[in-house]
Formats: structure tokens, sequence, C-alpha cells
């Protein structure tokens, strides 16, 4: 997110870009004539600072816009790993008319509390088809964590006992790593030397790499962060916000 002070100094540069002669009409007036211009831009500024507020409104809105734009881009362009990927759990209706990417990481407190948000909307939405990618960016043991989920969802074809260690894994507490991954495996009943075999398996690194740049192509550096629909969405945004945007990807609007 841009911060406030460069929002500023470029509401105010684009500002002077106005006023001021471009540089093919520069040699039309002389240093003193330019020198008038300028201060008489800021003295106006100074005494109309609510241009300035304007401005940076109006930027932030093409920012957002732009912004917007490229993610949309993206997803089109990568929408074949994001939404059908082999390399993926699929919860809900594998056939919805929503599909609802989540990147998360075991040891994100955010991704703990937004979990309950995922959990409501496969509950209440029987069009809604959600996939889950691990993306391990907060230290060696989030990636030892996403290696031994990407074990799981390798012997769990229905993605029922992947969910179980999803949500035992990320609702527990401590720091997830490998131990701990693989005691929540344990503890599910999964197929513990098939996992250890899983684990030595060139697909969990696959999996990761793929994950990663997928995020990197949507400009993605943290989680939570979701596509729905054709829209990138970066944080905990919460349930409500979550519910408008599938909606607004079914229907047009934020209620359906």
């Amino acid at each position: 997110m841009t911060s406030r002070p460069r929002l500023i100094a470029a509401a105010c540069a684009a500002l002077l870009a106005i006023a001021v002669p471009q540089a093919s009409r520069a040699d039309e007036f002389s240093a003193s004539q330019r020198g008038d211009i300028e201060r008489i831009v800021r003295e106006y500024l100074v005494a109309h600072p609510e241009v300035i507020q304007e401005a940076m409104t109006e930027l932030e809105k093409r920012q957002t816009a732009a912004e917007a734009e490229k993610h949309k881009a993206a997803v089109k362009q990568y929408s074949e790993n994001l939404f059908t990927s082999p390399r993926q759990v699929v919860l809900g209706n594998p056939n919805g008319n929503v599909t609802f990417v989540e990147f998360f990481d075991y040891n994100c407190g955010y991704c703990k509390r937004a979990m309950d948000d995922m959990l409501t909307l496969l509950k209440d939405d029987p069009k809604l088809k959600i996939v889950l990618k691990e993306f391990p960016v907060l230290g060696p043991g989030s990636v030892e964590a996403a290696q031994v989920a990407v074990a799981v969802r390798m012997q769990d074809k229905t993605g029922k006992k992947y969910l179980e260690f999803h949500q035992k894994l990320l609702g527990g507490r401590g720091q997830a790593d490998k131990a701990r991954a693989l005691a929540v495996a344990k503890d599910i009943g999964l197929d513990m030397g098939r996992l250890d075999k899983d684990l030595a398996s060139p697909e969990v690194k696959a999996t990761l790499q793929e994950s990663f740049k997928l995020a990197e192509a949507l400009g993605l550096n943290g989680t939570p962060s979701y596509v729905i629909g054709d829209d990138v969405v970066v944080g905990a945004v919460g349930l409500d916000a979550l519910k408008e945007k599938v909606n607004t990807s079914r229907c047009g609007k934020p209620s359906c």
C-alpha cells in the first residue's frame, strides 16, 4: 500500500506538471517565468489545501483501478494453474459457478482466524468451489508443514482427510513444523509409511513451486490472499467482504 506522504508528493507533482510548461515548451519561458509559475502554484495549494486531498483521492482511485486490471489480466493468464491444477486441494462443489482460491501459511495468525470464514462459505454455499494452495512464507517451519500437507493431499483424493488435517494443524497452538504436521497426520489416521515416501517425491517440491510462481505473478506477498472469480483479495478481510466478492463474481453485485 502506498504511504500517505508518498501519495501527497505524487499528487503535488501531478498538479505542478499540469501548471508548469512541458519540456518541449521550456524555451518559451525564462527561468524567472518558470519560477513565478511554480511559486503561484505552490501559493495556491497552500491557500487551498483541499485540492491536494482531491488529487490524492483521484490518484488512489486510479491506482486501485489500475491494480485491479493488472490482477484480472494475471488471473486470466494463469487461470489453468489457479483453478484446475492437479496440484491443489478442491473442496465444496467441484463444478461450482464461482471458484474461491485461498493462499495460506500454517503459521499465519490471520489465516487461523480466516479459516472459520472459509469453513462457513464451504458449509453455506453449495455452488462454491474452494481451492486451497499452500504458500509458506513465514520461515522453515512453514515450509516443512506445507510439505507434509502436500503429501497428505497426495494420498487423499476426496479432500476430506486433507480438510481434517488442515483444521487441526492450522487451528492448533504453537509453531507449525514437520514434527507437528506429522503428528496431526498420524492422529487423523493417515498411512505414515506412504506419507514418508510421498514427502521425498518430486511432487512436493513441484506443488510449492507452482504456488510461489502463481503468487509472484499475482503480486501476492502475504497470507491469507484470495482469488475469487477474477478478483484478487489480499488480507483477512472477513466473512462479509468475502461473501460480497463471491456474489459479485456470481451475479455482478454484492448481494445476489
